[in-house]
């Protein structure tokens, strides 16, 4: 065991106490001088006194310690004092402890120094206030992205938008909201994000500032490139044929119109080739304007008129519609539904639309397999969103493929017009829900509409 002196000091004391009341009593019983019995009856009574006394200065150092810790003054109590061993030792542990708690709050500052500056130079704005709007925190970037200086409450940014300081009330823990704002002249669009915290018993919100509209930027130019290259294979293709045939006929006509004789006999060899090339640019001139019609129904989708509707009967419809596509290819059709009275809010002639094409799509992956599956499947997912899935036991697409089908006009298939899947998209996104795919090849392909 550690020597410690105060259970030393005590222990003596007690026992010096105990002797002089052996003493006492033991002259008492022998009938001894009656003054000697009175000085060890004093003595006794000041040895008590004195061991009070030396408790009493131990408590109160300890108590004057603490009470100077609770006021951030790490002054030893009863420093320089040139007494017993155990006020000594009481100051060496007091001055241990202090250098420990002098190092943990050093480490500490040190710390959230550090965190600070992480905060204070991170490259997305942070603002923190509690329930009263009072700011303890606003990165740089905040006050970059807002354009202000050191504000003192987050109301002073009504200066700037009313509807940018409300967003920052009502948004709730986990809370997004996108927001087009005009900063100095400039619009910015903000993407703001909300999480609440609880610290020493106060409520605070923190709140993350993102513009994203230089993003927003990129990815629609990006889009627009995608778009545009697509356009031009598909554009391309039907106008070079056009143009070519269109110059072999003219230039059989201008050669037969500048020739001398003015009755000019066309053969008729010469008249058959001119009607195929005819019949060729009007083939190619109805594809292009097909093709233009479905860009138009791309663009102008029309609006969803939501109801209730339950997903059995919905399921039913779509397997009466297919009924005979599905046999005639010699599919094994199966349907799944949990739980089986699962209902949706939608447009059912609007997701229909998209099931039949998605459905019709894997029909058409299955062509050359042997063993053909599709699986049309409605469930809930941990998030309580309603989930449709569609899967095939095709041969899959590739990953390259994956990251284009969604794109207007991209196709995979010899006759497809690459609307199908663009269109569902759109779709989806007017029901504020997802499309997605899941594929390996050689294994199958599994589309995911999320609501």
């Amino acid at each position: 065991m550690a020597y410690n002196p105060l259970r030393i000091n005590i222990l003596v004391r007690v026992i010096a106490i105990a002797l002089t009341f052996f003493l006492m009593f033991n002259l008492a019983y022998q009938d001894a001088f009656s003054v000697t019995i009175i000085l060890m009856f004093v003595l006794a009574v000041v040895q008590v006194a004195s061991l009070i006394r030396f408790i009493d200065r131990a408590n109160q150092d300890i108590l004057d310690f603490f009470e100077a810790v609770k006021r951030n003054d790490f002054s030893i109590p009863g420093e320089g004092r040139k007494d017993h061993s155990y006020s000594q030792f009481l100051h060496q542990e007091f001055s241990a402890l202090i250098e420990r708690l002098k190092q943990f709050r050093a480490n500490r500052d040190e710390h959230q120094q550090y965190l600070t500056t992480i905060v204070q130079h991170v490259g997305i704005g942070i603002i923190t206030f509690d329930t009263g709007g009072k700011i303890q925190i606003m990165n740089i970037a905040a006050r970059r992205l807002l354009k202000v200086g050191q504000i003192a409450n987050i109301s002073e940014l009504s200066s700037i938008n009313d509807q940018l300081v409300s967003a920052f009330w009502k948004l709730r823990t986990g809370g997004r909201e996108l927001m087009m704002v005009e900063i100095g002249g400039e619009e910015r669009q903000l993407s703001i994000y909300a999480i609440e915290l609880s610290l020493g018993g106060e409520n605070y919100k923190l709140i993350s500032l993102q513009n994203i509209r230089t993003e927003l930027e990129e990815k629609e130019m990006e889009a627009w490139q995608k778009l545009v290259r697509v356009l031009t294979h598909e554009i391309m293709n039907s106008v070079t044929p056009i143009s070519s045939l269109a110059t072999t006929v003219e230039g059989e006509i201008v050669n037969h119109l500048d020739k001398d004789n003015p009755d000019v006999r066309i053969t008729r060899d010469e008249l058959e080739d001119i009607h195929l090339a005819v019949q060729t640019i009007q083939r190619r001139s109805e594809g292009l304007i097909r093709f233009v019609n479905d860009f138009r129904s791309l663009t102008h989708t029309p609006e969803p008129k939501f109801q209730r509707v339950n997903v059995s009967e919905l399921f039913d419809q779509l397997s009466v519609l297919l009924k005979h596509e599905i046999e005639e290819n010699h599919i094994h059709f199966e349907v799944d539904i949990t739980p089986a009275n699962l209902s949706i809010s939608i447009d059912p002639e609007l997701i229909q639309q998209v099931l039949i094409n998605l459905i019709k799509n894997a029909v058409q992956a299955l062509c050359e397999q042997d063993q053909r599956k599709i699986e049309l499947a409605a469930f809930q997912d941990e998030k309580n969103n309603t989930v449709i899935a569609i899967r095939d036991n095709g041969p899959g697409i590739d990953e390259e493929a994956q990251t284009k089908i969604f794109i207007p006009f991209f196709t995979t298939k010899k006759t497809g017009s690459g609307i199908g899947l663009s269109l569902s998209r759109q779709i989806m996104r007017q029901h504020n829900g997802s499309i997605s795919v899941r594929s390996k090849l050689n294994e199958g392909t599994e589309f995911i509409l999320r609501f």
